[in-house]
């Protein structure tokens, strides 16, 4: 790990990078064994056991005979082969957990989930049931092992962090903290499906991947970065397979997985169940369906970024949320889907170079093998603020208290003004289906794209789009949380998608995104959180029992929650509020081929405005 150079010490007691100086690593790293482990069902799950070896520069009374274990649950390969005289990393999707955790004594156990990889069976679902139940049995032959002392943590990025959500919820009594990194708690909003409307290359992209990995269809894989190596060589089997017969049989079997492409239309409304399987929905492989399922003690750190695709930042509030009563931690960086890039226009490097290995360390150091870390001194929730370029410590989210959100009204004339406009009017916006944002944004992380910047050309963009810009800010004022859009809209058309940008532009006129919302008008119903899925920005449950057309002329008002991020705005730069109907490059038209006349209220009984958290910063 490299060493950290921004202000940590504002954030924290101690930095996460004083800790990792001062955690040694007594132990080295050894060659896997990998094996078969039998399901109830009698389905063999391949999995790869990393095991502490001592380190003869540590004295030996430092050595523990047994050791907590971490588990990821993968299915993208625990691990590769590689042809005879290749070179590269073998483990490219859990590499970076073996390396750091092993070494600090720590157990590393990493599982190919049934039908993928070296494991056999056949795919259902991703996060199915089986899975779950899976995860339970595998846990059970962990706590039992001579290398093991009964006590597991788990972890693991996007679906390996929703993983350890499902685990979790598996009650099993060794499982004593979980880590969800970059992942979900809602698979409908927090990914496919956000605003009710999906994201039409995302469900391509993933079932091409699956296809590639779980097909071994190697001609594939150059399109996807962590798996372009030219010499991996499919799955690597497990070592009582040394020929692997019994993986070609396995993968055989895989040729029967789900696909991605017929699979996702089928959930088009949240909680909506199968035709043929009504316990079937999209709350079956979202972590919030088993929320209560978690026992209390189980301690929870969730992870995320303000660029990570089109929700999963408010997956990792939501679950900090809603888990109240467990030891609960939150942090949210600058950074993309699995902190691979620094998103931040004014970073220093483009790879993301804060120690979040670090901060996971201490977590797991802290409640699985009771060290006396200083993290009950730490505020639970830490977030790093936009051009300011600095952390953030917070006891509660929002970190901003009601008070200091500041209301901005729309005006006909396309600013934005502190004050209601009594007189009643509105802006006429004709929707243009060939309206995009490009190719740089953040949504092609996500479907597995290798994207480096960040709205490169945003440039001009939101000029073509309804804008409403506010007067140059008196002093520099920082933005945390979730902005809420609060329009009175009326659609010509029976249904329509509203797509709300939040711009800064400095008083160069150089433009810069700063965050977004987006929301299809027929799931426009507002309802109350449900137990098991808290938030503190407008909820809808997107199901279709909520969902209804809009009549055509008539005003309505949508609260529309921007995703969160905090942002630091200049002193002398205008905000700007942008509205458009269509992001070609991400979405499907809504509705097909009719492109609606919105009408946005800008006075009078249907004004419109804007909430922002802001702060004036001295």
């Amino acid at each position: 790990m490299q060493p950290y150079t921004k202000n940590e010490d504002l954030a924290w007691v101690v930095p996460p990078q004083a800790y990792a100086d001062a955690r040694p690593a007594d132990y080295r790293l050894s060659t896997p064994q990998s094996r078969y482990l039998t399901m109830r069902d009698g389905c063999r799950l391949a999995v790869d056991i990393y095991i502490p070896e001592n380190n003869s520069a540590a004295p030996d009374d430092r050595a523990p005979a047994r050791f907590p274990t971490i588990v990821l649950f993968t299915p993208y390969y625990r691990r590769f082969k590689l042809k005879a005289g290749g070179s590269g990393e073998c483990a490219p999707n859990t590499a970076k957990f073996r390396d750091y955790f092993v070494p600090r004594g720590y157990a590393v156990v990493v599982i190919d989930v049934r039908g993928t990889g070296a494991s056999f069976g056949t795919r259902d679902s991703f996060r199915s049931p089986r899975e779950r139940d899976d995860s339970y049995e595998v846990v059970d032959w962990i706590a039992v092992q001579p290398w093991s002392n009964g006590v597991v943590g788990a972890t693991g990025i996007s679906y390996l962090g929703a993983a350890s959500d499902f685990l979790a919820s598996t009650r099993h009594p060794s499982v004593k903290a979980i880590a969800p990194l970059f992942s979900v708690w809602d698979t409908y909003t927090d990914n496919y499906f956000p605003g009710g409307i999906q994201l039409k290359a995302l469900t391509q992209s993933y079932d091409d991947l699956m296809v590639a990995l779980d097909h071994d269809r190697r001609d594939m894989l150059h399109r996807f970065v962590y798996y372009a190596n030219p010499d991996f060589e499919g799955p690597q089997p497990v070592d009582e397979d040394p020929d692997g017969v019994l993986l070609q049989e396995a993968i055989h079997q895989h040729l029967g997985n789900f696909r991605q492409t017929e699979f996702m239309p089928e959930f088009r409304f949240r909680e909506d169940p199968l035709p043929y399987d009504p316990t079937f929905s999209s709350a079956t492989f979202s972590p919030y369906s088993l929320a209560a399922q978690i026992p209390e003690d189980v301690a929870v750190l969730s992870v995320s970024g303000w660029m990570d695709g089109g929700g999963y930042m408010n997956g990792a509030i939501s679950r900090y949320l809603t888990l109240s009563k467990n030891p609960r931690h939150l942090l949210l960086g600058p950074w993309d889907h699995g902190a691979r890039i620094d998103i931040s226009p004014w970073r220093t490097t483009q790879m993301a170079d804060f120690p979040w290995l670090a901060e996971i360390l201490r977590f797991f150091d802290h409640y699985l093998l009771g060290m006396q870390t200083g993290q009950e001194s730490e505020d639970p929730i830490h977030y790093y603020a936009l051009h300011a370029e600095q952390w953030r410590g917070a006891a509660e989210w929002p970190p901003y208290q009601e008070s200091e959100t500041r209301t901005s009204y729309l005006r006909p004339n396309n600013t934005l003004d502190a004050t209601a406009l009594a007189t009643p009017s509105h802006r006429d916006y004709q929707v243009d289906f060939s309206i995009g944002t490009g190719a740089g944004t953040r949504y092609e992380r996500i479907a597995a794209i290798n994207s480096t910047e960040y709205y490169p050309d945003w440039q001009g963009r939101t000029d073509a789009m309804c804008s409403f810009t506010s007067e140059p800010l008196a002093v520099q004022t920082e933005l945390a949380g979730h902005v809420v859009a609060d329009l009175w809209i009326s659609s010509s058309e029976p249904d329509a998608a509203l797509f709300v940008y939040l711009t800064e532009i400095e008083a160069d006129g150089t433009e810069r995104y700063v965050t977004e919302g987006i929301l299809r008008l027929l799931h426009r119903k507002v309802s109350p959180c449900p137990a098991g899925y808290r938030t503190t920005w407008p909820f809808r449950s997107f199901r279709k029992d909520d969902a209804s057309p809009v009549i055509p002329g008539q005003f309505e008002q949508i609260a529309l929650p921007l995703l969160p991020t905090a942002w630091r705005f200049s002193a002398g730069s205008r905000i700007r509020l942008s509205i458009a109907g269509a992001d070609k490059d991400h979405c499907g038209q809504v509705p097909h081929g009719r492109p609606p006349l919105l009408k946005i209220g800008t006075g009078g009984n249907h004004g419109s405005r804007v909430s922002l958290p802001l702060r004036e910063v001295k």
